[in-house]
């Protein structure tokens, strides 16, 4: 049985439904997984806490589960470390992140919805696994910016990978990735608008203007998005499964360590009735 370590910030719906989805197939004996603990970076004592509501009902699912439920607020931790020195303040908070989580024995981190910045430490010392929402050798950045660069390049594809944690935030290897096109049937009409307006407006002007809700961006986003809580749960199965191991931050099957990320394309879109 695969143990994990689940660190999610709580924010919203879409940090319960991947804990529900998890769950529910560890439950029906579809997924061989166990979940030794969640850690969360807000104990929601916090004030101001926007997403209070929310974040309890996070809180809920989890002791609902019988997961033990791990908090350190990042917003009262050390305030004078991070007033004067935010560097050294996510090393000491790293360390207590540790500290909090070292006694629970797990075999793999998943940072779904974890919000706050992974310290060197933490990376180096915990197999950790975080989704970037483009394919392995797509744009690096937010979601917003990997969109946006791949317009203005024209790009045929888009996807999201899962990639491990390394103090070179969003350039460790991704171990998993899916894939979609964004030219065809769906998407011509949508290009073709988009070169329309080039002719009117200059691209910063459109993001300007538009933003996530210009049609060809936010088609790729949708498209994108729907596809990231199927691969966060097929990659975790790959692992279950045994398929791959990770040893010294790389990729493993049978023995040897694979010189790419690992293709689920397919099981992500059978798992979308694609």
């Amino acid at each position: 049985m695969l143990r994990l370590g689940w660190f999610s910030t709580g924010r919203g719906p879409g940090s319960r439904n991947l804990l529900r989805e998890v769950m529910e197939r560890k439950n029906d004996g579809s997924l061989d997984v166990s979940l030794s603990f969640v850690f969360c970076n807000w104990d929601n004592t916090e004030d101001p806490n926007p997403r209070r509501d929310q974040r309890e009902m996070f809180f809920d699912m989890v002791r609902g589960y019988g997961i033990p439920l791990v908090t350190e607020s990042w917003k009262t931790f050390r305030p004078d470390l991070w007033d004067s020195d935010q560097a050294a303040w996510r090393d000491e908070y790293g360390k207590r992140l540790r500290e909090a989580t070292g006694e629970y024995g797990f075999d793999l981190g998943i940072l779904a919805g974890y919000m706050l910045w992974i310290d060197d430490a933490t990376c180096e010392e915990y197999d950790l696994l975080n989704l970037h929402p483009a394919l392995p050798d797509g744009p690096k950045g937010t979601w917003q910016e990997v969109i946006w660069r791949l317009i203005r390049e024209g790009a045929d594809r888009q996807g999201a990978m899962m990639h491990v944690c390394t103090p070179d935030w969003d350039r460790g290897a991704a171990i998993t990735y899916c894939g979609f096109p964004i030219r065809g049937p769906e998407y011509d009409g949508l290009w073709e608008a988009f070169r329309e307006k080039l002719k009117m407006r200059s691209f910063e002007e459109i993001i300007a203007d538009e933003g996530v809700n210009e049609p060809l961006f936010a088609k790729i986003r949708a498209e994108g998005a729907r596809r990231e809580l199927p691969l966060i749960v097929e990659t975790i199965r790959l692992f279950a499964d045994g398929k791959v191991s990770m040893i010294d931050k790389e990729l493993h099957a049978g023995g040897a360590r694979l010189d790419g990320p690992y293709d689920l394309s397919a099981e992500v879109d059978s798992a979308l009735g694609v």
